[in-house]
């Protein structure tokens, strides 16, 4: 620990910590211009592992729980609802699919932020805000990848049938 403080103080500093880290990754997602958002990086890319995202329902079940989940993607200006597609049509499942890659970057920023809680946590508390920040983002993780992945499908079939753009 770099600053040592009571496990109570800890505890308390750590739920103001995450609030601050949420708002503060959430606000810079939602400020990321489209240009780092309309393709997919080292980070974001689908693995060949996830077999087209439907490893998350074979092994998650995740449509059983998914929409449990909060949605905030509409919390900042100019930020989208992820709850429900905008359109069918090929450009809204493009935009679409840029918007589940802003909230697993967003995601990830703050499952990335949970070591920071070493600086004045003791190991105990430190492990536990550790492994509440990958418990926490992980599942919003799979759920932004299994959509995006499912888009790409669509997409996909839709090039392969040769059909518009716009349909």
């Amino acid at each position: 620990m770099l600053v040592p403080l009571s496990p109570g103080w800890a505890v308390v500093a750590s739920m103001l910590a995450w609030t601050a880290i949420g708002v503060l990754t959430g606000l810079a997602g939602s400020r990321l211009p489209d240009g780092a958002i309309d393709h997919d990086s080292w980070l974001t890319r689908i693995r060949p592992f996830e077999d087209g995202g439907r490893m998350y329902q074979r092994r998650l079940h995740l449509n059983r729980w998914k929409d449990r989940l909060p949605e905030a993607g509409a919390l900042f200006p100019g930020g989208r609802s992820k709850r429900h597609l905008p359109g069918r049509d090929d450009q809204s499942l493009v935009v679409f699919a840029m918007e589940t890659r802003r909230a697993e970057l967003v995601h990830w920023a703050n499952l990335f932020a949970g070591p920071v809680f070493v600086i004045w946590c003791p190991p105990a508390i430190a492990a536990v805000m550790v492994c509440f920040g990958v418990s926490a983002h992980a599942p919003f993780i799979c759920v932004q990848r299994s959509n995006r992945a499912h888009i790409g499908r669509v997409l996909d079939a839709r090039r392969r049938r040769g059909a518009h753009p716009s349909e």
